[in-house]
């Protein structure tokens, strides 16, 4: 069991959340107030998409980005950013005589436009998803190539990828990149579960990807809806850390509705019942081996 973990907060996603929830922020400024209210509850990272505050679907607009960030740095230095680097992959084929070029309102881009707003602002953690995978009848899809050159990147502008894991295989991709020396050591896994047709959310599979870690990865875990807090003691007793939000689930308890800061005080709430003591954002900085952002 890890008895200090630290608590991420996946603030709002890219996916069509907002529609459900009147609490899933979709401005820069509301995207800001969650977060710093998640980080108030015990969040050490907030890990952070921007929505086009029009369509209220998720972008990859950097202006949007460089706004919800100088919020967050003007009000608080202490929270440790994590900017998602994985919107741009999503295809949408047509219908299986004719699939391709693919349904026009797909958002699908090379490395580079995927990861543009984060060697621009440079947050301390930037996500890397570590290989494709079906998401219902959308596809994530990423090559080794493409995952090098924003390793790459991300060396440059000094920023940690967190490797999101949906399967076993994205862990074997994550290793060989270790191997080419392209991401720093130790590294930083996300086991994301109960993603449709990636690792089911279950303490089986969360015990064999954790397995297959490399020995000195430091990790998070969650798992989608309402196996969220399940999931979050899961990845506690098996040695890891947390990552709740609406990006994960909406959902307080059936029927009710959450913040993240509710679902932030409800994972920290559980965890310290048993025993555990949650890190502060200094804790986890010095842990992951941050500066501070100031």
């Amino acid at each position: 069991m890890n008895l200090t973990p630290f608590i991420t907060c996946a603030v709002t996603g890219g996916g069509d959340f907002a529609s459900k929830s009147p609490h899933v922020p979709v401005t820069p400024q509301e995207i800001a107030d969650s977060a710093l209210e998640a980080h108030e509850a015990g969040a050490a990272i907030v890990h952070l998409h921007v929505r086009d505050p029009h369509t209220r679907r998720g972008s990859r607009d950097t202006g949007l980005y460089r706004e919800l960030v100088t919020i967050i740095r003007e009000r608080n230095q202490d929270v440790i950013i994590n900017l998602t680097g994985g919107m741009g992959g999503e295809i949408l084929f047509g219908p299986s005589e004719t699939p391709l070029p693919g349904d026009p309102d797909m958002d699908f881009v090379g490395p580079a436009e995927r990861m543009k707003h984060i060697l621009e602002l440079k947050p301390e953690l930037a996500s890397l998803d570590a290989g494709s995978v079906n998401f219902d009848e959308a596809l994530y899809a990423t090559t080794p190539s493409w995952l090098r050159a924003m390793c790459a990147g991300y060396l440059a502008s000094n920023v940690l990828p967190e490797i999101e894991v949906f399967e076993l295989g994205h862990i074997e991709l994550a290793k060989q990149l270790m191997k080419e020396d392209l991401i720093r050591q130790p590294p930083i896994f996300q086991l994301c579960l109960g993603i449709k047709y990636g690792a089911p959310a279950t303490p089986e599979a969360m015990t064999a990807m954790r397995n297959a870690l490399p020995q000195n990865a430091i990790w998070a875990g969650f798992g989608l809806g309402a196996k969220q807090m399940p999931m979050a003691v899961q990845a506690v007793l098996l040695g890891g850390n947390v990552r709740v939000g609406l990006e994960d689930n909406l959902y307080l308890e059936r029927g009710v509705l959450a913040t993240n800061a509710q679902l932030v005080a409800r994972a920290r709430q559980i965890l310290e019942s048993m025993g555990a003591q949650i890190l502060s954002a200094r804790g986890t900085r010095e842990k992951l081996g941050l500066a501070t952002a100031g």
